[in-house]
């Protein structure tokens, strides 16, 4: 059992030497409530992490997941803490609800802890460019016309979570790198490539129609950032696999953070304009 007052001294008593506070941090598909979260990750990110905004797009809490069974540890109640204490340190904490947390859009408007609940917002950087944050799903046709194949998807992408956890194990105790089955066959079925360049096309195309520089959303758990048709499209991923966040820096600059995994932690580091490469 924690002492009192020992939760409220892991994060912002002080910036660590050589770190910079963020003007702002995007994270989304947490999913809370479910053994694929990557819960401890999440609080040493945050930790290490410290904003003046962050912005939880979507997916935090999984409902599906936790009318089906209740499974909630300790981890998950720290991130919930530490998310409100990086409230009480003076920061804006901004929730945008997905499908799996749908139940939050009825609190839009409310603010819990000082966190403020949103259905959508625009978050204008320190250079000027306005984006457009939204969590993704009301542009996902499947979740919008046939949510029971949504639920069915849902369900299959828990088993190999499952199955994944198992094999990594193993690869694990022979020296293998981490490996993902879902993530492999959304790149290898082609109607998933399709869908998920479909759903950044449409993302964009909004974001150009709203007359907005950009979008950052999650929901198909896979973390980009590059220009579409001029349009500035970033996808934070998730903390379930990809372990993954945006984060903006002092001048504006945003960048794709991978955090924990053996490649280099920062993906990406990306200025965009609208006379960047398309992508």
């Amino acid at each position: 059992m924690r002492g009192p007052g020992v939760a409220d001294l892991d994060e912002d008593e002080a910036l660590p030497l050589g770190r910079e506070r963020l003007r702002a941090v995007f994270i989304s598909d947490v999913h809370l409530g479910t053994p694929g979260c990557q819960a401890k990750a999440l609080l040493a990110f945050l930790k290490a992490h410290p904003s003046d905004r962050l912005y939880l797009v979507g997916d935090i809490i999984d409902g599906w997941q936790l009318r089906r069974r209740w499974y909630w540890p300790q981890s998950h109640t720290d991130v919930v803490q530490k998310i409100l204490r990086r409230v009480r340190k003076g920061g804006r904490v901004f929730y945008i609800p997905g499908n799996h947390d749908e139940f939050v859009r009825h609190f839009s408007g409310h603010h819990f802890g000082g966190v403020e609940v949103v259905e959508e917002a625009v978050h204008v950087t320190a250079d000027g460019r306005r984006l457009w944050v939204t969590h993704g799903d009301l542009y996902d046709g499947v979740i919008q016309y046939a949510k029971w194949l949504a639920y069915l998807g849902d369900t299959l992408y828990e088993w190999a979570l499952r199955f994944n956890r198992h094999l990594n194990s193993w690869r694990a105790r022979l020296g293998l790198p981490y490996w993902s089955l879902s993530q492999y066959l959304k790149h290898r079925v082609k109607s998933a490539v399709n869908f998920i360049s479909r759903f950044e096309e449409a993302l964009a195309g909004e974001a150009r129609r709203r007359g907005l520089d950009g979008v950052v959303c999650g929901h198909i758990h896979r973390p980009t950032l590059r220009v579409i048709d001029g349009v500035l499209y970033c996808n934070d991923g998730d903390w379930v696999e990809s372990l993954s966040a945006l984060v903006e820096h002092a001048d504006g600059r945003l960048e794709l953070v991978h955090w924990g995994q053996p490649t280099p932690s920062v993906q990406e580091a990306f200025r965009a304009r609208t006379t960047a490469p398309q992508g």
